[in-house]
């Protein structure tokens, strides 16, 4: 089963790096701010980065290795592939991610968590 490893931010740029089984649970999560802790603190809740690995095992270990980054290595990362650091799962988003159906299980994921908590 694949894992996501994800990079989070906010207006001023705080990073947040996780990991999850189900990116579009995991990021309505934040975006809703049903969570306390360090992303709700921060308000972080623009998707900035992710990357699909094959097993959590490999997503884990991933997201370590960008754990232990500086922050401007982060930050290059993520402009490889968002260089206007827009949240990829906006709907206002340029993203490829905006047609996908990971956007949709986005979508539908952000749903559930305002509507069934």
């Amino acid at each position: 089963m694949s894992a996501y490893i994800y990079i989070l931010g906010n207006r001023n740029r705080v990073l947040y790096t996780g990991v999850t089984n189900d990116l579009g649970r995991r990021v309505a999560e934040h975006k809703s701010h049903l969570i306390p802790g360090f992303t709700k603190k921060y308000n972080i809740d623009r998707l900035l980065f992710y990357e699909e690995l094959p097993d959590i095992k490999q997503a884990i270990a991933r997201e370590k290795q960008i754990k232990g980054w500086l922050r401007s290595k982060k930050l290059a990362l993520i402009a490889t592939l968002n260089p206007d650091f827009k949240d990829v799962a906006s709907p206002e988003s340029d993203s490829s991610l905006r047609n996908s159906p990971l956007r949709s299980e986005l979508l539908r994921s952000e749903i559930n968590i305002l509507y069934f908590p």
